[in-house]
């Protein structure tokens, strides 16, 4: 039962004041995390591995006990560690490989299962395969509790959270719709008991599911995968499965979801040049031009040249959907016309070298849109029927150009190497705006069930990774009709720099950080606000403007003053720990706060939102993960107002935000 009620109390839970812990790993987590991978992720012969499948209509577990069986382990750098356990099976050849990430420094473990037709004929059928099968118990003092979150169908409760307690003989189902990982739900799951817990992600950019089961007494199951798996292998055919990643932790459920993210600074989030990603300050002027359909070269250099003009210093300009040659009836926009991926040289002579060395020379970089994977009539890629999927029930008479197929996968690599380094590209942004399940299943045959599906996210995968080795300077956008496509692969390679379609409206952007903030690091929207209370609701590590420079009637200076409060006092403290204040709500009536610290520095921001029927003027916020025995100072950024408090205080008495507007916000910075 979902129960809304379950989740303010837990908050509330977290709220209380507790000994300040920097969110570093202790011994005990470090401890469970190896000793379960030690009991579960071995070369076992029995039924207690933590996965499953059915091979000729057998589960593995009982067929293992024949199968041969060796374990390699090698050192990936100081702190990973992989082993490798193979199971083959001596009458059909079917090989099984379990790699195995583990860390030294965090209670983690990865897994990913790949099977391989090692015989000279085919495979009998594999099905139901569960690179995640697995059981844990609680105590009998407190139930289980299991957090997890809505994903981006672009609406004010995108990213909104979840507390499930699935009492005895109770079961809940979360997957992703449509064959877009993070379409509906998140794939990333937080199960709390009794003063400990585990964190799960599944990495896999198509259509995942998770069942989460109660039996009569203290057990869950926990299963998760691909959602549809029934094929044969041909000779010398391999197919990976989703990625799985567990870790434990000791403490809250925040605990957790700050050990997380960590993990995600530290080992996941892209490092262009082998830096970590910066906050960034982007600008476009699709709002303006009907993304680029009406665009052209002056029109850009001339919004360039204004912001800076403004004192509004980019880091990056953006060009959207649209700079290609379309068909103007193909659509009432036009730019859903995708295809043909060459710049329109009637807008743009030259193509985008005009614009992007005239932006290079003034230090800004360049973004620009690609939507490879949608194919419409009239294009280049659909007169390639050879390189395209099909779905006879697609409304629109689409295509998905199939990233499985080689030929297709090395053209578009090739392609899109060129343009990028042609036109002067810095950032790719990859937009996906369908749903491609019905075209994965639509090619698959009764007994190659899944297999489309897998071959299509290799080469997604396998394209960005080349895209990337090509360009090791440039970061990829994962866009997917906003954060529709943000799963743990997607994320070890890209960022989402607009992490939902529903935009510019300040309640559900407040909202949209409280959640996405539990589990991105680093994640971006679009802003246009002029006014303080509005602006800061859109504060993200990357930050789009989408100002109609044109003007000359618009407050710049009060433009200049808020982003200079962003990029001094908020955007330092993005890659620090995570701590909601609040309950989460879209209601008007209540003020939402969060806090973003690092303890191995000794400071940290709160940001507080009064909303426009929260009839107190203040509120206290109990803080967390200060330090007891210190003292902090605070400074309210809009008053300049200073004082000096104890961190057991903040902590426990908490930390009070006057605001006499509504609505109204307020930012206060402390340091040791």
């Amino acid at each position: 039962m979902l129960i809304r009620i379950l989740w303010l109390a837990v908050i509330a839970m977290g709220l209380l004041a507790l000994p300040a812990l920097a969110m570093i790993p202790n011994a005990d987590e470090l401890a469970a995390a190896r000793k379960w991978t030690d009991a579960n992720l071995r070369p076992a012969r029995g039924a207690d591995l933590p996965f499953s499948f059915n091979y000729g209509g057998k589960p593995f577990s009982t067929l293992v006990r024949s199968w041969k069986t060796r374990e390699t382990t090698r050192k990936l750098d100081k702190q990973r560690t992989e082993r490798t356990i193979t199971y083959t099976d001596p009458k059909t050849g079917l090989v099984l490989r379990c790699v195995i990430v583990s860390y030294r420094s965090f209670p983690t473990v990865e897994w990913t299962l790949y099977l391989k037709n090692t015989g000279s004929s085919d495979t009998a059928i594999i099905s139901d395969i569960l690179p995640l099968d697995a059981w844990i118990e609680r105590g009998r003092d407190r139930e289980l509790i299991l957090y997890h979150m809505r994903g981006t169908p672009c609406m004010a409760a995108d990213y909104e959270p979840f507390a499930t307690v699935p009492g005895p003989g109770a079961s809940k189902r979360i997957s992703a719709a449509g064959g877009r990982p993070s379409n509906s739900d998140l794939p990333y799951f937080n199960i709390e008991w009794e003063g400990q817990g585990i964190v799960l992600a599944v990495g896999w950019p198509g259509q995942w599911s998770a069942e989460f089961s109660r039996d009569g007494s203290n057990g869950l199951s926990l299963k998760a995968g691909q959602e549809l798996t029934h094929f044969k292998l041909h000779p010398g055919e391999e197919v990976r499965t989703p990625l799985i990643v567990m870790q434990f932790y000791r403490g809250d459920w925040i605990r957790g979801q700050n050990i997380w993210r960590r993990w995600m600074v530290a080992h996941n989030v892209p490092r262009p040049g082998g830096k970590l990603t910066n906050v960034q300050l982007a600008a476009c002027s699709s709002h303006q031009y009907g993304e680029m359909i009406r665009a052209d070269t002056e029109s850009q250099k001339m919004f360039v040249d204004r912001y800076l003009e403004r004192g509004i210093k980019l880091d990056y300009w953006w060009m959207d959907a649209g700079w290609y040659p379309y068909d103007p009836d193909y659509s009432e926009w036009g730019w859903p016309n995708t295809g043909t991926w060459e710049v329109d040289q009637t807008r743009f002579p030259g193509g985008f070298k005009p614009i992007t060395d005239y932006a290079h020379g003034k230090g800004v970089k360049i973004i620009v849109w690609f939507e490879p994977e949608r194919v419409t009539s009239g294009t280049w890629l659909y007169n390639h029927p050879e390189w395209l999927l099909t779905n006879p029930k697609d409304p629109n008479g689409q295509k998905l150009l199939d990233l499985g197929n080689k030929d297709a996968r090395n053209w578009l690599t090739d392609h899109v190497d060129g343009l990028l380094t042609r036109q002067g590209i810095d950032l790719y942004r990859q937009d996906f705006n369908m749903d491609p399940l019905d075209f994965w299943r639509a090619n698959d045959s009764e007994d190659r069930q899944g297999i489309t599906e897998i071959r299509y996210v290799e080469g997604y995968l396998t394209y960005w990774d080349e895209l990337r080795r090509r360009h090791p300077n440039m970061l990829i956008d994962s866009c997917a009709s906003g954060g529709r496509r943000n799963d743990l692969e997607t994320l070890r390679r890209a960022v989402p720099l607009l992490r939902s379609d529903f935009l510019l409206e300040p309640i559900s952007q407040q909202s949209h950080t409280y959640g996405v903030a539990m589990w991105y690091p680093f994640y971006g929207t679009g802003f246009n606000q002029f006014e303080a209370y509005s602006f800061r609701s859109m504060m993200c590590p990357h930050m789009t403007a989408c100002y109609d420079m044109r003007r000359d009637d618009q407050d710049y200076t009060e433009v200049r003053k808020l982003l200079k409060q962003w990029r001094e006092v908020v955007a330092p403290n993005y890659f620090g720990d995570y701590y909601p204040l609040t309950d989460y709500s879209l209601e008007k009536n209540v003020w939402m706060a969060w806090q973003f610290d690092r303890p191995e520095v000794g400071r940290g921001v709160v940001q507080a939102f009064r909303r426009d029927d929260a009839p107190a003027e203040s509120t206290r916020f109990k803080l967390r993960g200060l330090e007891p025995g210190a003292d902090y100072l605070l400074t309210n950024i809009d008053s300049g107002n200073s004082e000096r408090m104890a961190g057991k205080a903040l902590m426990e008495q908490g930390l009070t935000v006057t605001v006499h507007d509504k609505p109204s916000s307020a930012i206060v910075s402390y340091s040791i």
